[in-house]
């Protein structure tokens, strides 16, 4: 008796990278009863929020992001169960310290008091009058920016206008407000987050979220590493149903089983290669780089602030005007001199990321898209200025500049990590105009990574947002 003929099973939903982004989309996917399978190049999920023994055994460290204050305050992440799945917070003292070369420091505390009493008296009532219309609002804040600014009203017209007006601003004009070089120079670095000049609009926008997201839930750290928050997503969407497949490289959708949607957690020119979209994404255009140094120390950072010893993460500028150098020559493709650095000690909060007594500590500054520079005697050049000594604590270091950041990761196209330029409007039109910017040509493919509004970050906004408009497609399709 011949046997019956088995028909390949459709899937509802098959996505394209487990970073996530793509596993948020996938676990959203999953929750509403859609069949998904995710399938990922590398040999372990994570993308952006990973960890790994970059140095020496023990010592566990993130490759990107590790310090995650639009993580906790998502509302993708918030309204799934991930402490289930392994997902706890740990936060510092002090979310960020700005210290400057006399032992003194500008801080972004948990409290708006706090942070500005660090400023001195000159600035202090300058920046609580600046929070004092949006502090205790991050929730309703959050929905209406991290999202597609033209995909819906606002939850809050009055707060979205009134933040709208200073957000859209460059830092530069901002730090009019204040005097002193504390104040200039912390929202000089909280904008530097941006990876782009601080003279370029919106910039003022990411300095605020990133201070408000300080003052509401802080800047923590996941215990274990970046790793925990990827192996959440992943874990709850194996409990809907969902499969993730790792070490299978997709380079065209024959390789993938038949489904009714793609959803692309990979660069838009990833994206339009894989699927044969052509020059679809031909106008991207990708943004400086940064060059990240891992470390394993023997003892924690020795900084001349005593701030510095209680803080998450320490920006080393010092000065708006320094800061602004340095963004400017990576964006116009000059070496880094004086460097601006974002670093992070993990290690002080959480005793997993190190053998007892020892730490990590990590630290990136900007240096052009594809740069092939070696930039180690800057970066700690510029360390040292703050904390004299920390090369005597060096156990070990892994070094990574542009082209090694895109080889870990592919979506980070010439090493940046931002997955599309965020400089000006790029960081609302992203990666192109569009109504809905999570569609494209093709009506079974769809783009869910940081390319996408709201950008960059590890909070899952832009899959959650490619999920939502996967789900209406489909659901209209079987109408």
């Amino acid at each position: 008796m011949r046997g019956v003929a088995q028909v390949p099973r459709i899937l509802d939903a098959v996505v394209i990278g487990a970073g996530p982004n793509g596993l948020t989309a996938a676990a959203e996917l999953a929750r509403r009863g859609m069949s998904v399978e995710v399938f990922e190049a590398r040999d372990t999920i994570g993308g952006g929020a990973r960890t790994e023994e970059l140095t020496l055994p023990g010592f566990r460290h993130d490759p990107c992001s590790a310090v995650h204050p639009t993580g906790i305050g998502s509302p993708a992440f918030s309204a799934m169960p991930l402490d289930r799945y392994g997902l706890e917070w740990l936060h510092p003292d002090l979310p960020m310290a700005h210290p400057f070369p006399d032992g003194t420091a500008a801080v972004l505390a948990h409290s708006v008091g706090e942070t500005a009493m660090s400023f001195g008296p000159r600035d202090a009532g300058a920046y609580r009058r600046l929070m004092a219309p949006f502090v205790g609002k991050w929730d309703t804040m959050a929905h209406d920016f991290l999202r597609t600014q033209w995909l819906g009203l606002p939850h809050d017209p009055v707060t979205y206008a009134r933040f709208g007006l200073v957000g859209m601003q460059p830092v530069s004009l901002l730090n009019r407000r204040f005097q002193g070089a504390k104040a200039r120079g912390l929202l000089a670095g909280l904008g530097a987050h941006a990876n782009a000049p601080l003279s370029g609009i919106g910039t003022s926008g990411m300095a605020l979220m990133f201070a408000l997201a300080a003052h509401h839930k802080g800047w923590p750290v996941p215990r274990g590493g970046s790793q925990a928050i990827s192996d959440a997503l992943a874990g709850l969407l194996r409990a809907h149903g969902g499969v993730v497949h790792t070490d299978f490289e997709v380079k065209r959708l024959d390789d993938l089983p038949p489904a009714r949607a793609y959803v692309f957690d990979t660069s838009p020119t990833a994206l339009a290669r894989i699927a044969g979209l052509g020059n679809a994404y031909r106008d991207v255009k990708y943004g400086p780089s940064v060059f990240k140094i891992d470390y394993a120390l023997s003892a924690p950072v020795p900084w001349t602030a005593k701030e510095a010893h209680r803080a998450g993460t320490v920006h080393i500028g010092p000065t708006s005007g320094e800061i602004g150098a340095s963004l400017n020559a990576a964006s116009h493709g000059q070496d880094p001199a004086v460097p601006f650095l974002i670093t992070a000690q993990p290690s002080l909060i959480d005793p997993t990321r190190a053998p007892e007594g020892k730490h990590t500590f990590w630290a990136y500054g900007h240096v052009p898209n594809g740069w092939e520079g070696d930039a180690t005697e800057v970066v700690e050049r510029q360390i040292e200025r703050f904390a004299p000594g920390f090369r005597d604590l060096v156990l070990a270091r892994a070094v990574a500049g542009p082209p090694q950041i895109a080889a870990r990761n592919a979506n980070y196209v010439g090493g940046d990590t931002n997955t599309g330029s965020a400089a000006g409007l790029r960081l609302l039109i992203r990666p192109k105009l569009a109504r809905v910017p999570y569609e494209t040509a093709h009506p079974a493919i769809y783009l869910c990574s940081q390319a996408t509004p709201p950008g960059p970050g590890v909070h899952g906004m832009s899959g959650h947002y490619a999920a939502k408009t996967v789900w209406r497609r489909l659901r209209a399709n079987h109408r």
